[in-house]
């Protein structure tokens, strides 16, 4: 599934740093400076009504409160969020981003956004693989 998805990322259009961004981006860029300050409040207002987030860490389509419970804690690891790719089609966005921890380790994670019409996150996929995997992993 990871090899679809980062195809599919070199296959789609990627946006380059001089481009003016779109709607899904900076929503998209607003929730990851939730991750880098912090702030819970932050994240949490990009979020649609049912949103659920999905995981290779045993997070089936889990609630927003679940997803606070289970995965919040991990930002106190984020330091810096690099934007490296991003792609649109249709309602979702995907993202291959590279957070720096706090002990300046690189993780690298494919992102799958779904947007609401109201361009508010409906859901997030991420998909990662071996190694650090995700910031504040003990592997």
């Amino acid at each position: 599934m990871f090899r679809i998805i980062t195809s599919l990322l070199l296959i789609c259009t990627t946006i380059n740093s001089n481009a003016q961004s779109t709607k899904k981006e900076k929503v998209v860029k607003a929730y990851y400076s939730g991750f880098e300050k912090h702030d819970w409040n932050t994240v949490a207002s990009h979020f649609a009504s049912g949103f659920t987030f999905t995981s290779p860490n045993n997070d089936d389509h889990i609630s927003i409160e679940k997803f606070k419970e289970k995965c919040w804690g991990t930002n106190k690891f984020f330091k810096k969020v690099n934007y490296i790719k991003m792609a649109e089609s249709g309602n979702d966005l995907f993202l291959l981003v590279e957070i720096i921890t706090i002990e300046n380790k690189v993780v690298h994670n494919v992102d799958v956004f779904n947007f609401s019409s109201t361009e508010k996150i409906k859901s997030i996929e991420t998909f990662f693989g071996a190694g650090e995997s995700y910031p504040g992993n003990k592997k």
